[in-house]
């Protein structure tokens, strides 16, 4: 069994995709889950060495479904014993795994353990801005995580990972099922991952607005 792998989920992220393959290359695992894109996305990863799963997009695509199916591919392939997922905008800062693996080897209770996502241009647009300071959230002991963390493999096995049939707020819910099997969900104070929102139009703000807030009728 492999101690860290990777799972990276997107759909024509373009440059950003790239970006975040090549800040996982100390990576001996990366698995890049792809949803449909038509950005030559599968190419630009096949050729920096990561495993591609093609989701089937005749079923309906949910991000949890994207996640699972990366799971399912690690196991195939011997499993790990921690797995990062990360979202294919956001690029891992340099150092973090290296952080986040040796704080969840030294707490065995801890399932989860997330750090500080920035907004790369937050200064681009007043949207930009305001994801920035969603991402700063306190540092300790937490709720949940977001799309972007170092979770214990056998944690996740236990609960039997993501609920594919969410279309939002799937890690909320899943730090949820993990609380209560008595994991912990914890933020540290480190750098974790750079962020491309890329919201430059009051429409693009309010999709995801939108989107947030069915996330939050969800786990309600």
């Amino acid at each position: 069994m492999m101690e860290l792998a990777a799972v990276v989920i997107g759909r024509n992220e373009g440059a950003r995709l790239i970006e975040c393959l090549d800040s996982l290359v100390s990576v001996s695992t990366v698995i890049y889950v792809d949803s449909g894109s038509s950005d030559g996305s599968v190419e630009a990863a096949r050729m920096r060495g990561a495993e591609v799963v093609a989701l089937d997009m005749a079923r309906p695509f949910t991000a949890a479904r994207a996640r699972n199916a990366g799971l399912d591919r690690l196991r195939d392939m011997g499993g790990s014993q921690f797995v990062q997922f990360v979202d294919g905008d956001c690029e891992v800062v340099e150092g973090w795994l290296e952080t986040a693996v040796t704080y969840l080897q030294a707490n065995p209770d801890v399932a989860v353990v997330c750090g500080r996502r920035r907004e790369r241009a937050p200064e681009a647009s007043i949207y930009n801005a305001q994801c920035d300071r969603e991402w700063d959230a306190p540092v300790g002991e937490a709720l949940a995580c977001g799309g972007d963390a170092l979770m214990r493999m056998a944690a996740l096995d236990e609960v039997g990972g993501y609920d594919p049939h969410l279309i939002a707020g799937e890690e909320p819910e899943l730090c949820l099922r993990l609380r209560a099997k008595g994991w912990r969900v914890v933020r540290i104070d480190a750098e974790m991952t750079l962020h491309d929102a890329d919201i430059t139009r009051f429409s693009q703000f309010w999709k995801r607005a939108r989107r947030a807030g069915y996330a939050y009728a969800e786990g309600a």
